[in-house]
């Protein structure tokens, strides 16, 4: 397991004559790095074989989210400036005079 690895790593860097060289204290780093990449999917529950098709399935699902929400704000703004093209030409057809709402 990783963490007998580790222990074995340090037990090496401790009897090691001079300390331990930088190919021992890379591997220590890599060993330790490893054991808490674990330690935090198992903690998040990402540790089994289904965590990366969910992973997959939930990127997708956003994009998917993110996709609809773009959608959605360019149909509210589509309908916003059409809204705005109206008034103002309600506007000036009133101020022409072509719906006969003012009287001159």
């Amino acid at each position: 397991m990783k963490q007998d690895m580790l222990a074995r790593l340090v037990a090496q860097a401790e009897t090691a004559p001079g300390g331990a060289d930088m190919v021992m204290i890379r591997a220590l780093i890599e060993e330790a790095s490893e054991l808490g990449a674990g330690r935090a999917l198992e903690r998040l529950g990402l540790a089994d074989r289904r965590a990366e098709g969910d992973m997959r399935e939930l990127r997708e699902l956003l994009s998917a989210w993110r996709d609809a929400k773009k959608a959605a704000r360019g149909a509210v703004i589509g309908w916003a400036v059409r809204i705005m093209m109206a008034l103002v030409v309600l506007g000036i057809a009133v101020k022409v005079g072509l719906l006969g709402l003012v009287k001159a």
